[in-house]
């Protein structure tokens, strides 16, 4: 343990507040400050995206609503809500406050003022460091789960191999048969998620279709997934395919989302954060990268998910929509992802049909 933090530590506070996939990213981290403090209140200050998935971890206590920062896009700014906001976090008197949100550019000023006794996190090459006992430089390389627990490993926590975690409970399982009539997982399936937050992020729909027809056509059925800020994109994709399929696009929770996965053949999707579902629940995946930044964000199971990613001299980007021709998404063909999709089938079979077998 660093010696710089002193006294009992009872009330931790870490900033998380970006999106799901990055939240699940940091569960490892999540992990070892839990196994470093088992007795500790640990609150996460996150997003909406975050909040099922945080309610849900063992090793956090409470997820708290983050009312925004300035230059903080997951999370628009409610000025109005920061005063209570603030006295609330003062009021808290937490002992530990830990950054890890990222580089701490914008946020170790916020992290300051939440009135820890000791604050810990990353910071920015060059930039100031508050205690350098509590503080490292944020990595410009490297796996995001790697970089978050590089700073447990400065604080002198144990860690362990990073592995993702996705909760599921066994109710779950009965919460999608009831809002699906009765969906048994039957013949074996595909999910086929087309959506991303940024339209930059998003291979083109159409040649989701016909990846998804191909797929038909070696015999898994098709269900296609998304959020429900996605059901038009979901449609415009039911619309295409001339296969059989089910559209759940927007029609399940968090948790249907996750047994619909974990009982999938395969998942084909975006660079976003049902791939980290699915190496969370250890399901095969093809997925199109598409101006994310690779090393950072892709499954580390290189046999068992398959990042295609084109070649690009402005990866990795942040717009939202791609001012030159997304050629990041538009050089990755569809039979490139069939491929994948045929390997990965042919590789795991066995694996996925023998806990059929052995409870038979």
């Amino acid at each position: 343990m660093n010696h710089a933090i002193t006294g009992p530590v009872r009330r931790i506070v870490v900033l998380r507040a970006l999106m799901l996939g990055d939240t699940l990213c940091a569960v490892p981290a999540l992990r070892a400050i839990r196994r470093a403090w088992p007795d500790a209140h640990i609150s996460l200050l996150g997003v909406p995206a975050s909040r099922d998935l945080v309610e849900r971890l063992p090793h956090v206590d409470e997820w708290l609503p983050f009312p925004g920062w300035p230059g903080l896009p997951e999370q628009p700014l409610d000025v109005r809500a920061w005063p209570d906001f603030l006295a609330a976090m003062q009021a808290a008197h937490w002992d530990l406050a830990i950054q890890l949100h990222g580089s701490g550019q914008l946020t170790n000023p916020l992290v300051a003022l939440l009135g820890a006794r000791h604050v810990a996190g990353f910071h920015a090459e060059g930039a100031h460091v508050p205690d350098a006992r509590l503080f490292c430089r944020w990595p410009e390389g490297g796996h995001e789960v790697q970089r978050l627990l590089g700073l447990c490993r400065h604080l002198g926590l144990a860690v362990d191999d990073g592995t993702l975690e996705f909760p599921l409970r066994s109710g779950d399982d009965a919460m999608l048969r009831l809002a699906w009539h009765g969906w048994e997982g039957g013949s074996p399936y595909a999910c086929v998620h087309a959506g991303a937050q940024l339209a930059s992020r998003r291979w083109p729909v159409a040649r989701f279709a016909a990846v998804a027809e191909a797929l038909h056509d070696l015999g898994l059925r098709i269900v296609l997934t998304g959020a429900p800020s996605e059901q038009a994109l979901g449609e415009q994709l039911s619309e295409l395919l001339a296969v059989p399929h089910v559209n759940l696009v927007g029609r399940t929770s968090l948790w249907t989302l996750g047994v619909l996965l974990r009982d999938a053949r395969l998942l084909v999707c975006n660079d976003t954060g049902v791939s980290h579902i699915a190496a969370a629940l250890r399901v095969p995946s093809v997925v199109v990268s598409c101006g994310s930044e690779v090393a950072r964000w892709a499954p580390p199971d290189v046999e068992r998910h398959r990042v295609l990613a084109a070649p690009a001299p402005c990866r990795p980007c942040a717009h939202a929509e791609c001012p030159v021709g997304h050629g990041c998404a538009l050089d990755v063909g569809v039979t490139e992802v069939v491929r994948a999709a045929q390997d990965l089938l042919s590789r795991f079979e066995e694996e996925i049909r023998c806990p059929v077998a052995c409870a038979s």
